[in-house]
């Protein structure tokens, strides 16, 4: 039986890492990008043959800022992988500040990652999608895309990316082609301990209706689901991995 094939950007670490890794657990073939973080890219490859030997997983060096590059790690991955049926644009960047403070580069840096970037990687793989009549686009949002203090480019990235999602599943979805945001509150990965203080940590904590805060396995899960046979109807939605907290204070 010939396995699925998912294309997750960003895939070295965090959020990216658990994609991938509950991807290849669960039966896919998945080629993933990194940017500069090459020794974490090679660990999720060495892991990922430990969960499942018979997946073919591969890392491909990509910076989605730049088109030119996007199409070339297409094609790499195509040839490679001879197929795709699911593109996560998941790569991200934040540069937090105040708004009056934040600068032309690091406005620029974030939109163009975050959501630049995500257009260029489901444009790129769109045409092999077309031509198999099948296919799913899966960008990875936030709720800061309802707007908090202290981010504005992160925020106007991720309210882009929820247009940019529901505009790709009108325009597809007659030909097999579906396309959702997952919505993300507080996810604990590496750098969410690193960024955030002990005293956000605990307010996620007390005000999370479940009581605790996002999995990396939460966010692969719905990411899966999305992707395989039970996603097929769902179509241009913001599906929340939020534990029902939904804004910042």
């Amino acid at each position: 039986m010939t396995r699925p094939v998912m294309f997750v950007s960003g895939g070295s670490r965090g959020i990216g890492a658990g994609i991938v890794l509950g991807a290849v657990e669960a039966g896919w073939d998945v080629a993933f990008t990194y940017r500069t973080r090459a020794d974490d890219a090679r660990a999720v490859v060495q892991r990922a043959a430990r969960v499942a030997p018979e997946a073919r997983c591969a890392a491909f060096q990509l910076d989605v800022r730049e088109s030119a590059d996007v199409e070339r790690t297409a094609d790499a991955v195509l040839e490679a992988f001879g197929g795709m049926h699911t593109v996560v644009a998941n790569a991200a960047v934040t540069k937090a500040g105040l708004a009056f403070s934040t600068t032309d580069e690091q406005w620029r840096e974030v939109i163009e990652t975050n959501l630049t970037g995500a257009f260029y990687v489901v444009r790129q793989f769109l045409p092999e999608l077309l031509a198999n009549r099948e296919g799913r686009l899966i960008f990875m949002s936030s709720i800061a895309s309802r707007g908090m203090a202290g981010d504005a480019a992160y925020c106007a990235s991720k309210a882009g990316m929820l247009g940019l999602s529901t505009a790709l599943a009108k325009e597809y979805g007659r030909k097999g082609i579906t396309s959702n945001a997952v919505v993300l509150s507080f996810v604990e990965t590496e750098m969410t301990e690193a960024e955030l203080s002990h005293d956000k940590r605990r307010f996620y904590e007390e005000h999370s209706p479940v009581g605790r805060v996002g999995q990396v396995s939460d966010v692969a899960a719905a990411v899966l689901y999305l992707a395989g046979p039970s996603g097929s109807f769902v179509n241009g939605q913001e599906i929340g991995v939020t534990g029902g907290l939904d804004w910042f204070r």
